[in-house]
């Protein structure tokens, strides 16, 4: 009986944490996961093999930090965003044209309320 008490004080704590963090976002406190992998030879580097399940992809660039040569860490690299380049499409549509006033037209209409059911005829 004593651990489903124990269950819902643990309930409470992570809800009461959760709705300080979440006024706070940069006291969040970081989930942390354990996983035990393997380091191996690959050519003339080693490899870790990273076990599905994390959120990390393949492709990302991480940034390897060794702490007294044997403790290491991983972060993201931050990408620099990608800007749009407007002279790539710039011309590209020719076959547009502007709209005609007659097409800027509209039948009215009554308005209908959000979220209710529109009666059909």
């Amino acid at each position: 009986m004593m651990a489903k008490d124990d269950n819902v004080a643990e309930d409470r704590r992570k809800f009461a944490l959760g709705r300080v963090f979440g006024s706070a976002p940069w006291l969040k406190t970081i989930d942390k996961q354990r996983h035990r992998t393997k380091i191996f030879k690959s050519g003339n580097s080693l490899a870790v093999r990273i076990p599905a399940g994390t959120k990390l992809a393949a492709g990302m660039e991480m940034e390897l930090m060794v702490d007294d040569g044997q403790f290491l860490s991983y972060e993201p690299v931050e990408q620099p965003r990608r800007m749009f380049n407007i002279a790539k499409v710039a011309g590209s549509a020719t076959n547009l044209k502007p709209i005609l006033p007659e097409d800027r037209v509209f039948e009215d209409r009554p308005l209908r309320a959000i979220g209710k059911p529109q009666d059909k005829p």
